[in-house]
Order: structure tokens, then sequence, then C-alpha cells
């Protein structure tokens, strides 16, 4: 009796289980997965989805590239063309403004180191400006003091209205605050993930080709007649008006095409980035972020030396040259030419390399440690008595010094996302323009009280010291990752870090963690 009643028990008790249907149980998994997918992407900025577009169920947020974006990025390195030959066309031709308005080589110089003297202060509130008003406010403000500042250039052709060629280089200067710090946000808001670096290193071009015309013209333009005033006004006054009539053309084009961003982001990474900063955005903050950044803190100070070694070989090479070769001004123009266009070509190249690899520290420290080759080689063969010689070496200097330029931009953008471009770009300038006026004051008096080798040393100890801080610097591709998470739908959502700490949880980022420096 005993064991026949346990046997029913049994019976009931296998009665009483049911078994799970698998069709309701995988629905059940399914619907959790759904939910946890919906709050992920009520967690994105714009509910996950860009302004304009629509996200599908699963799939990443809608991005778009447009044509226009080509016609931004001309219009904008044309002007910023502009502003850079009005900050070299006085230097290249020294002893022609000196004998022209009767003053010294230090003051001619100062035309060119006010360009860096009021970027540095001025910065802040420009990249301020550019973080709360967008890219159109800021490229209105650069085109059109660009061009008040070069009519103002066209009221000083007199010999005692030198104060006025300073007021209106003055003027120029302020609208390259507004011009510097554009290249990376431009690349960022217009362009995809696969031309970005292409297209920072073709903005960064337009300042590039600017310099390479302002070496070449003015000598041309501009020829050194010291026994004719007359001539020599009327000839400064050729070069000032063409400057001032294709000034006002480009910001007519200015006020016409560009605008803050396109319909739709051009990459993930700026889809999941909101539109216009949040009222709990804090400029305060990010420019600490930033400061906190040590492979950041590293790489302005690298770039703060080799920018500004360019910025003093470019300011002090008519007398570097003269120096060493008697009679050369036209020769001078066009070393200063070969240069920065070897340097134009080294930057598209490298621009284009980035786009390929994305090995952002690797680029950066080749290119950086051929600088100092390169510089090391023009120090001591620029006095051999071979103006040829000095052709080819300029050019190979041009070509990394030079190149340089848009990876430090690019190289700061991935490594601080999601901070904004402008405010890197803005620091990175910030400190070569602080370094520029240190070197070009110092090279300068080496330059007048010993020879240019005494000066161009003193820049080489400087780039050596340069390329170790650039090894130090721990590359972390931020931006590059956000991009290769959604295509692999692998995002994370991470508290950001440009808001002020009390509002942090009413916004996040998405920084996926993949390896350091990735080829693809």
């Amino acid at each position: 009796m005993v064991a026949g009643e346990l046997v029913q028990q049994q019976q009931h008790l296998r009665e009483d289980i049911v078994e799970p249907d698998p069709l309701e149980a995988r629905a059940d998994t399914d619907t959790r997965s759904q939910e946890e997918a919906d709050e992920r992407d009520r967690m994105l900025p714009n509910g996950g989805e860009p302004e304009g577009g629509h996200q599908g169920e699963q799939g990443p947020p809608e991005t778009r590239l447009y044509r226009r974006r080509f016609l931004v990025l001309l219009v904008f390195s044309l002007y910023s063309l502009l502003n850079a030959f009005q900050w070299i066309h006085y230097s290249i031709i020294t002893n022609v403004f000196t004998r022209y308005y009767g003053v010294s080589n230090e003051r001619v110089d100062l035309l060119s180191i006010v360009y860096m003297l009021a970027y540095v202060p001025l910065i802040f509130p420009a990249t301020w400006l550019l973080d709360r008003t967008g890219l159109r406010v800021t490229a209105l403000l650069g085109s059109g003091l660009n061009c008040a500042g070069a009519w103002l250039k066209c009221a000083s052709v007199s010999p005692e209205r030198f104060p006025v060629t300073v007021t209106a280089q003055v003027v120029c200067s302020v609208a390259q605050v507004f011009i510097l710090g554009l290249p990376s946000r431009i690349a960022s808001v217009w362009f995809g993930p696969r031309e970005v670096s292409t297209a920072c290193a073709a903005a960064v071009l337009g300042n590039q080709l600017g310099t390479a015309i302002g070496f070449l013209l003015p000598p041309v333009l501009v020829p050194y007649t010291p026994d004719d005033v007359d001539l020599t006004g009327h000839n400064i006054s050729v070069m000032f008006y063409g400057t001032a009539a294709a000034s006002t053309v480009l910001f007519i084009l200015t006020v016409i095409v560009i605008t803050n961003r396109p319909p739709l982001p051009p990459s993930q990474a700026q889809a999941v980035l909101p539109d216009s900063p949040p009222e709990d955005y804090s400029y305060k903050q990010s420019i600490l972020n930033l400061i906190q950044n040590k492979a950041f803190v590293l790489l302005l100070i690298s770039y703060g030396i080799l920018t500004g070694s360019f910025y003093s070989v470019s300011t002090l090479l008519n007398q570097m040259i003269t120096a060493c070769y008697q009679n050369q001004e036209l020769n001078t123009g066009r070393i200063g030419l070969t240069l920065v266009v070897s340097g134009m070509v080294g930057s598209i190249l490298c621009g284009l390399w980035l786009d390929h690899t994305k090995t952002y520290k690797m680029t950066t420290l080749s290119v950086y440690a051929l600088s100092l080759v390169g510089m090391v080689v023009f120090t001591f063969t620029l006095n051999l008595n071979n103006i040829y010689l000095v052709f080819f070496t300029a050019g190979v200097l041009g070509f990394f010094m030079t190149g340089y330029l848009p990876l430090g931009f690019e190289f700061g953008v991935e490594i601080t996302y999601p901070e904004s471009e402008g405010t890197s770009s803005g620091l990175l300038n910030a400190f070569a323009q602080i370094f520029g006026i240190i070197f070009t004051l110092i090279q300068g008096k080496l330059t007048t009280d010993y020879k240019p080798l005494a000066g161009n040393l003193f820049l080489c100890t400087w780039i050596f010291l340069g390329t170790l801080l650039t090894a130090l610097i721990k590359s972390e591709l931020r931006r590059h990752n956000v991009n290769m998470a959604a295509n692999s739908k692998h995002l994370q959502a991470l508290q950001p870090d440009h808001l002020s700490p009390e509002k942090k949880t009413n916004t996040l980022e998405h920084l996926p963690s993949f390896s350091r420096e990735t080829s693809i």
C-alpha cells in the first residue's frame, strides 16, 4: 500500500508540472531584448535619430553625404587662402616695405607677428562662439573681417601711413582667429568617415596655398625699386586692390554657400551628437576636460613647437636667404613657394593615408621625426653657396613640416572626441601662435646678431624635444571607434565629459572599447 501510494503521488506531481512552450519562451526573450534596445535608444541624443531622418527599428542612425560639401570646402579654402596671403606678403619683401615706409626690419616683422599675438587672447571667445552659434556665423566673421582689412590696406598706400597698414593687418589677424580652427569642424560636420582626414587636409591646404602665393606674387608685383617711391607705391596699390576685390567676391560666396550643417549627418560619430549644445553645456568644463587629457596636452606642446617653427622660418625666410645670398629677393619668394607647395603635397598624401589606415600616432610621429631631419639638413646646407640646393632642402623641409599641420588637427579630434572640434583645433592653434611668437623673436635676434645658423640650430633643438613628446602620446581613436561600433552595432552608452558635472546624467555619448589604434 505504501509503495502504491508513493507511485500515485509521483504520477500526480508529473501531471502538475507543465512543460514550457519553446515558442512562448522565445517570444518572451525577444520582447525583453526589444525593451532593452528601446531603452538604449531613448538614452541616445535625439532618441537615437538624427534631425531630419528616421532610424530603423534595429539599425544605426541615418547618414548621408551631400555634394554641397565640396562647395563649402572650396569657398572656405579660398578665403582662408587670402587671409594667409595677407599674413606673409609683408615679410617676404621686407626690404621693400622698410624702404617705402621708412621703418626697421623689426617693425615689418611685427606685421606678421601680430597674427600670432591676436590669436592667443581671442581664441577662447571665438571657439565659444563657434560652439554656441555654429559654423555659419564664424565663417561670416572670418570672411567679412578679412575683406574689411584688405580694403583698409588700400587706404594705407603712402609713406607716412604705416600706422594705417598696421591697423589693417590687425583686422586681418582678428579674421584668422575665425578661420584657423574651422578645417576640422568642416571636415567632421560635412564629410564621411572615409574622407574626413582628406577633407581636413584640403581645408588646411587653402591656407598653405595662400602662404605659397604670398611667397611668390609679392616679389613679382612689388619689385625692389628703392629710387622710385611713386612706382613702389603704385605696385603696392595693385597688390592691395587685387586682394580686396577677391576678398569681396569670396565674402559674398560665403554668405550664399556656407551653412551650419547638412540636413542629415555624414557619419555615425556626428549622428550620435546633439545638433546644438544643450542648455546645461559648459564651455569652461569642456576646456578643463581638454586640459586634463594628458595625451592632448602632449599634443598641444608638440604641435605648438613644430607649427611655431614653421611660422618662424616663414617669417624670417627673406632675412635668412639675403644674409647668405646677395640679390636673390626673387628667388627668396620662389624658395618660400617651394617650401609651402611641397607641404601641400605632403598634407594631401598624409590625409589620404590617414583615411585609409587610421594610424594617427605612427603617421604623426614619423612626419614629426622627418621634419627634424629636414630642419637639420636645411640648417647645414643653407650657407654652401648653392641656391639650387636650398630649393631642394626647403622642399624636403616643407613636405614634412607643413604636411604635419592637418595631422595635428585630426589627431587632436580623435583623442578628444566628443569635445568640439573647434575647441581642440583652437587650442592647438593658440599654442602654435604662442610658440611662433617666441621662436620668431628669438630666432630673429639670433639671425641678426650672429648668423642664420644660430637661429636654425635653436629651432632644431626644440623640434627634437617635440619629437620626444610626440612619442609619449597615448593614442585612443575615439571618433573612429564610434563609427566602427555603429557598423558592427556595438554602441555603448557612457557619460559625456563636456557637460557640467551636475548635469551629466541628461545626455549620453557612445564610446566603444576597441583597440587603441587600428588599421582598416
